[in-house]
């Protein structure tokens, strides 16, 4: 389950093959307008649910789950965002942990009170399975010190807990896991691999990966850090905050949402956040469309290659999300920006997104220096093989 704030996806995973059984979308939650997609072998329907709150919601949508024709299911796996320094990695939920999660809600109030309400109403409705809670933060917790600390009052840090925490964690390790099997598969050891894996999706991040471990990322506190994302600004001076204030008069929980909600390649393009749109207004003469997607990789490309000095070189960049995976567009861009690191596109495998005959995935020149992959993502099988290694344990 990853449980959003007016929204549920949901999925039964076979952990070890992947398939899924049954998927689902429960979109505007609470509302006269809510509706769940659920789709089976047996097909796609839609079913309506009830106006209610938002765990009475979740709780009929679960009952239209398990009405429909399922394997035995081992346990209920969660997308929790922010885990703090507390959670280093997945655990069995009970009623400490539960707590704990909504206690952590001050560093994550868009998402933490939706995940908490997630397993609230599954525990409810599915009492007698285990339930686990797997952090988007918990990959990061690996960081040293001179990666999360902030430059800002220590009392901030000690008394707050103000630091960098990361995102994008579950896709991160699963990518950065999967990326690492099949480079091994070329002789490249696994324990020494330095990676930096881009998440590029409407919300993007960066991490470097060595050894199997991040040693730093670009998401901080908050997913608004970082690359320039879909509707985030991601880095900006903070003191805007100060300027524009003093200008509209509006306080600065709505200036941080605007950065959140009304910034990044939408208000840079004045069209969309959408890049396939983007893309196409651009090769149409959309001067907009066009600086957005400049601005976009040239951020991205500052990101990947700072991210180098944690490692100390690099072997690999692995791209994944819905643009890292598709948008070839835009890795292009990326990578004629990051020519100097040694990565020299292959247009031919970058235009059939790494598809094609390298089993790794490849979409540069192949060679002796450093690769770029095109991994796709699967941030429910991690969130299952979780789920099941901790109810075996």
């Amino acid at each position: 389950m990853n449980c959003g704030s007016s929204s549920v996806k949901l999925a039964v995973v076979d952990p070890v093959t992947g398939e899924r059984s049954l998927s689902c979308l429960g979109e505007r939650l609470g509302s006269p307008e809510a509706v769940a997609h659920l789709t089976t072998a047996a097909g796609r329907r839609t079913v309506p649910l009830a106006a209610g709150s938002h765990r009475e919601a979740l709780e009929q949508l679960l009952a239209e789950v398990l009405a429909a024709d399922l394997p035995p299911l081992t346990g209920v796996g969660h997308r929790v965002v922010q885990g703090g320094s507390r959670f280093r990695a997945s655990v069995r939920v009970d009623d400490a942990v539960l707590a704990e999660v909504l206690e952590l809600a001050a560093l994550a109030p868009l998402h933490n009170p939706a995940n908490a309400a997630g397993i609230e109403a599954a525990r409810a409705v599915l009492g007698d399975l285990p339930h686990v809670a797997v952090f988007d933060t918990a990959f990061h917790q690996t960081m040293p010190e001179r990666a999360y600390r902030y430059a800002v009052p220590t009392r901030w840090y000690e008394e707050f807990g103000v630091r960098r925490y990361g995102m994008h964690g579950t896709s991160h390790r699963f990518v950065s896991g999967r990326a690492a099997e099949l480079l091994a598969s070329q002789g490249r050891d696994p324990a020494t691999l330095r990676l930096v894996v881009a998440h590029l999706g409407n919300g993007c991040s960066a991490t470097a990966v060595l050894g199997g471990r991040s040693v730093d990322t670009t998401m901080g506190l908050t997913p608004l850090e970082g690359l320039v994302m879909g509707t985030r600004s991601g880095d900006v001076d903070p003191a805007v905050l100060d300027l524009v204030s003093s200008r509209t008069g509006e306080d600065v929980h709505e200036l941080v949402r605007q950065l959140n909600s009304a910034s990044g390649l939408q208000a840079l393009s004045g069209l969309t956040n959408d890049v396939r749109e983007l893309s196409a207004a651009a090769e149409s003469g959309h001067a907009g469309a066009a600086l957005a997607l400049d601005v976009f990789t040239y951020r991205a490309a500052k990101h990947v290659a700072g991210l180098t000095v944690a490692l100390g070189g690099l072997d690999a960049l692995v791209l994944t999300g819905g643009i890292g995976e598709n948008a070839a567009g835009v890795r292009s861009g990326l990578l004629t920006r990051l020519r100097h690191l040694g990565l020299e596109e292959d247009a031919a495998a970058n235009a059939d997104h790494g598809r094609g005959g390298d089993p790794a995935g490849r979409i540069t020149v192949a060679g002796d220096g450093p690769l770029a992959l095109v991994v796709p993502t699967d941030e429910e099988l991690l969130i299952a093989r979780d789920t099941v290694e901790l109810v075996a344990s």
